[in-house]
């Protein structure tokens, strides 16, 4: 089943809890999420990015429906 911007928002709280996150998107499939946390300071893009990715627990993958597409935004707070 698709995942909603709520589910998504969810899953990335457990693992950011003090980070300002904003998702977008309306069709469950292809989806957009700023995430902006202390714990991207000194970590490069792909860095912060693979920390997004592994909060959401595997539903990155698309083979099971659920995300096909995030489009990212991440970086420390200014």
């Amino acid at each position: 089943m698709p995942m909603q911007a709520q589910e998504i928002e969810d899953l990335l709280r457990l693992s950011f809890p003090d980070a300002i996150i904003e998702v977008q998107g309306n069709d469950g499939v292809h989806m957009a999420a700023m995430v902006v946390d202390e714990s991207f300071r000194g970590k490069n893009r792909v860095q912060q990015q693979r920390a997004v990715y592994a909060a959401l627990k595997g539903k990155m993958d698309g083979s099971d429906g659920e995300l096909h597409a995030l489009a990212l935004t991440t970086r420390a707070p200014d």
